[in-house]
C-alpha cells in the first residue's frame, strides 16, 4: 500500500511517520522515499486506518 505525503520533508518526518505506523500496527513495516514524498507500507490493516494515524501526528496522506 502506497501513500503520498506532501509535507514529508526531512529525516525527522520520516522517523515520526515510521514510528507512528509501526507502533500502531504490529507486524507493519514502512519504507519512506523522501525525494518523492511517498511511503510504502506492508501488512497494513486498511488505508483509512493509516490515514487516521498520519492525521493524528499532523500529516496529510493520499493513497497513491
Amino acid at each position: 500500500m502506497k501513500f503520498h505525503i506532501p509535507d514529508m520533508s526531512c529525516g525527522h518526518c520520516t522517523s515520526s511517520i515510521q514510528s507512528a505506523i509501526t507502533n500502531a500496527f504490529d507486524g507493519t513495516s514502512v519504507t519512506c522515499d523522501l525525494d518523492s514524498r511517498m511511503i510504502e507500507i506492508t501488512n497494513a490493516p486498511s488505508a483509512q486506518q493509516i490515514i487516521d494515524v498520519l492525521d493524528d501526528i499532523g500529516f496529510d496522506a493520499e493513497p497513491a
